[in-house]
């Protein structure tokens, strides 16, 4: 699996340009239908609004779409998704809603007004990087449990289920580069009696700021 960037969340912004109002908005979108029911929800709520540009990209999909909504062509919403492609973000729609002020911005400040919107709406939701995940059972006895919790907080990993049975039994998450240095350090915290083993893989969102630092 490989790894890319999306969104981390919704993003919301606005500000004036030249008595326009711009309102920029991005998601993290995980088909088109969903990205074609944000645009038609913005489009509802922004109704008398003079434009609703917008753009998304699907990655499993190969879906690429934009709309200058009525601006002059190639002036909004190719800008907008160029800000997306630069930052190499993917799985996302962007919609940037226009109240017309009265002054005309000439087709450079509209491409700059747009770009702008775009990106700090992106600024505002954030990054996340759609990483491969291991989910690994751990199954240890109880004096080994605190030992393993504090190791597995030193490589980043989760605890995402705990069974406190006749043993304790763990389902965690972490990184495949994390798990390559957790194992060995089980198996030598443990003496070989824990089992540590990965049941599966996913991809899974992590914001860029909460990604752990790998240990040595």
């Amino acid at each position: 699996m490989s790894d890319y960037l999306i969104p981390a969340g919704c993003g919301e912004i606005e500000y004036v340009e030249k008595r326009s109002r711009f309102i920029g908005r991005v998601w993290p979108v995980g088909s088109e239908a969903e990205a074609l029911e944000r645009l038609r929800a913005m489009r509802e709520q922004h109704w008398d609004a003079s434009h609703n540009v917008y753009a998304y990209s699907l990655r499993s999909a190969g879906v690429t779409r934009y709309s200058d909504d009525g601006e002059p062509s190639g002036t909004s919403g190719m800008p907008v998704l160029d800000v997306f492609r630069r930052a190499g973000i993917q799985d996302f729609c962007c919609v940037v809603t226009r109240y017309f002020g009265g002054i005309l911005l000439g087709a450079g400040g509209l491409v700059r007004a747009y770009s702008k919107a775009a990106s700090l709406a992106l600024e505002a939701a954030g990054r996340a990087r759609m990483t491969p995940l291991y989910t690994v059972s751990l199954v240890c006895s109880y004096p080994q449990y605190d030992r393993i919790r504090a190791e597995l907080a030193r490589f980043g990993g989760q605890i995402e289920r705990s069974d406190f049975g006749a043993d304790v039994e763990l389902t965690l998450s972490m990184t495949p580069e994390s798990y390559k240095g957790f194992l060995p350090r089980v198996t030598e915290l443990t003496a070989a009696t824990a089992l540590c083993e990965v049941t599966g893989e996913s991809l899974r969102p992590v914001r860029l700021e909460d990604a752990p630092e790998e240990k040595p």
